[in-house]
């Protein structure tokens, strides 16, 4: 827009200049009615105008001043002198061949280009589309390959970040609702509610891109150690059915690095399933003793995890606490705002209320910390309603998609006060931009336990890549998936190959599901219990070189999960989306189609080592037996640790 004549601009620029754009802002309102943590999205606006920008001055049509402007070529801010001018429109040259990565968490769509992405923290499940899809497997059966428009899709971690196959960056930092549209080419639109200032950056290689996303947003610390140790398994009901277990993994030589109970503070049964009962203190009847039972798994070198989100069971006591002393965030009436999750309410701690703040982090610090937990899952951080009451006086809709960040900020604060940073760790599931400065690891939340593509096992991969674009690079899923519902329930195939792909993967950790009975369970036969072993072993195998990973992470931003384009400048490496790179020097392609033994996989140009066969390949496209146990997975033949990482392959 500045400038528009000046021959040192070129017209369409490889990395997108801020000093040319063009600028609408209007005047609107919007609401967001919440359902379950799904939000609609309604937004009415009264009028508009194009802006100009001359001498840094934002005009209208008529000449007349409604605010200022910095536009360089890195870096766009701008200042409105009336507030009611609250939507704003930014529009800027891109090169049309390019393509878009990033934005968050995107599960359903990997290359973002032609589409248009929301950027508002929800409920990546929304219950509606359960019950769309539940109505479709009842007609016509599941159709794993079959998914939405990518518009009706939410997510639990969304950012105002994205990276470009041209090597750049942009980021918005800013809270409010957005909108990015890619949907036409050669232009990009930013959607802003409220002053913002927006950055990009290039850099020669996506390695040293991925240090200044980091070096703006941060960065996640090492992990303990004991992490690669083996295997973490989900297990529930108590210290019986716990030692039950471990017995039969010990039988079947299967390294057990943790065990994760996330019913340690009690159960509620729904129709939902087997849920946790949200009061952070031991039950003493399903944990009788917990301290002491920690510390005897802990000698036999098994670590203890459990579970924490910011709602409050309303039946319990730690409620009534927090409820007598004003702690929940409440409604426009002056009393706790509830609200319903699967089929039940509870509380909202208010993050804005520092002394209740301090007092939720106690509960962490004395109730799990303190009793010797190495870990936790930080659930939840998306339901912030926008028509909430905050102690500060915060605006809700402004605070909603930082809310997550600032749950992540609390529990890494318990965990630094206790000064058990690099010995215990927590995972999160909500995020957005300052998440990625606090949360010691992402996980990507309640798949499906099923085959689909936009919600099952192979929604994973797109997840963790797209999370890595965003300058998050640590994350993994839940073994097996969670979600379970009718006829949806998981299977021992399904299960063995999300073990498989879990190998090649940060963290190798399991979950029961909502309904445990009704799915299967990593011991349920011998079979199960033999390949987990295999599995199992192989993780713990690749110990030294995920924390080789880890530490670049750590120093670098590099992720430890990788796109293939990250490393192979080829052409089909942009839209690949079902294969990574674990570090530079492996490639996975985790079968992720049911009743599949073999997988047509796409080898960038470079020499590899079939993990399992030692069989050499070149880059190009190549079917691959896949029986159950081996996964297609190859070894860089250059890479310096090569002849180590092949021996995996051999481990049984």
């Amino acid at each position: 827009m500045n400038e528009p004549n000046n021959p040192n601009i070129p017209k369409i620029p490889k990395i997108p200049d801020l000093r040319r754009f063009t600028m609408t802002a209007a005047k609107g309102t919007a609401s967001f009615p919440m359902t379950k943590g799904s939000f609609q999205y309604r937004d009415r606006v009264r009028c508009r105008t194009q802006l100009t920008a001359v001498d840094g001055k934002l005009k209208d049509a008529s000449g007349k001043v409604l605010g200022t402007v910095d536009a360089q070529e890195g870096r766009l801010s701008f200042h409105m002198e009336d507030s009611s001018w609250n939507r704003f429109y930014i529009t800027f040259e891109t090169d049309p061949a390019e393509h878009y990565y990033g934005c968050g968490e995107t599960f359903s769509e990997w290359d973002l280009k032609g589409q248009q992405v929301r950027i508002w923290v929800a409920e990546h499940q929304n219950a509606a589309r359960i019950e769309k899809k539940l109505a479709d497997w009842e007609q016509r059966g599941p159709r794993p390959r079959q998914k939405r428009a990518f518009s009706r899709y939410e997510s639990y971690y969304a950012q105002p970040t994205f990276v470009s196959s041209d090597k750049w960056y942009l980021h918005v930092d800013g809270s409010s609702f957005m909108r990015f549209d890619f949907t036409k080419p050669g232009l990009i639109t930013l959607e802003l509610r409220q002053e913002a200032e927006i950055t990009v950056e290039a850099a020669d290689s996506f390695t040293e891109l991925s240090k200044k996303i980091s070096d703006r947003l941060g960065r996640v610390p090492l992990l303990p150690d004991w992490i690669y140790d083996g295997v973490i398994l989900g297990i529930q009901q108590g210290p019986e059915v716990i030692n039950e277990k471990l017995a039969k993994c010990e039988q079947f030589g299967i390294p057990v690095a943790g065990v994760w109970s996330q019913d340690w503070c009690g159960c509620r049964r729904t129709g939902f399933g087997y849920q946790v009962m949200w009061n952070w203190c031991a039950d003493n009847e399903l944990y009788p003793d917990l301290k002491k039972q920690i510390a005897k798994w802990k000698k036999r070198g098994v670590r203890f995890l459990g579970y924490i989100n910011p709602f409050l069971a309303i039946e319990k006591e730690i409620y009534r606490e927090a409820a007598q002393r004003g702690f929940c965030v409440k409604n426009r009436d002056g009393e706790d705002y509830l609200v319903t999750i699967t089929t039940f309410p509870a509380a909202m701690i208010d993050l804005t209320n520092p002394e209740a703040y301090a007092w939720y982090k106690e509960l962490i610090k004395k109730n799990m910390i303190g009793i010797g937990m190495a870990g936790w899952m930080a659930d939840f951080g998306e339901y912030l309603p926008t028509d909430a009451v905050l102690y500060d006086g915060s605006d809700p809709e402004l605070l909603h998609n930082r809310w997550p960040a600032i749950w992540a900020k609390l529990n890494r604060e318990a965990v630094e006060e206790c000064g058990k940073l690099g010995e215990v760790f927590f995972f999160t599931r909500a995020g957005f931009t300052e998440t990625i400065r606090w949360s010691t690891m992402m996980w990507n939340g309640d798949q499906h336990v099923d085959w689909s593509v936009d919600d099952g096992i192979g929604s994973v991969i797109p997840a963790a890549l797209s999370l890595a674009m965003s300058g998050y690079g640590v994350s993994h899923s839940d073994v097996g998936g969670y979600t379970t519902m009718q006829q949806m329930t998981r299977g021992k195939e399904l299960l063995m190959r999300w073990e498989e792909m879990n190998v090649f993967s940060p963290l190798m950790r399991f979950h029961e599901g909502n309904q445990p009975s009704r799915s299967v369970q990593f011991d349920a036969d011998e079979e199960l219990l033999t390949h987990l072993g295999h599995c199992a072993r192989m993780h713990r195998a690749l110990g030294p070189y995920l924390q080789s990973l880890m530490e670049e992470e750590a120093e670098t931003g590099t992720p430890v999960m990788r796109p293939l384009f990250y490393h192979y400048d080829e052409e089909k490496a942009y839209a690949e989306s079902e294969e990574y790179l674990l570090g530079r020097d492996l490639l996975a392609a985790p079968v992720i189609t049911q009743g599949k033994n073999e997988r047509t996989v796409y080898l960038p140009e470079d020499e590899w080592v079939h993990l399992f066969t030692g069989k050499e390949y070149q880059g190009g496209i190549v079917k691959i037996a896949a029986p159950i146990g081996e996964p297609p997975v190859f070894v860089r033949k250059s890479a310096p640790q090569a002849e180590e990482l092949i021996k995996i392959g051999k481990i049984r």
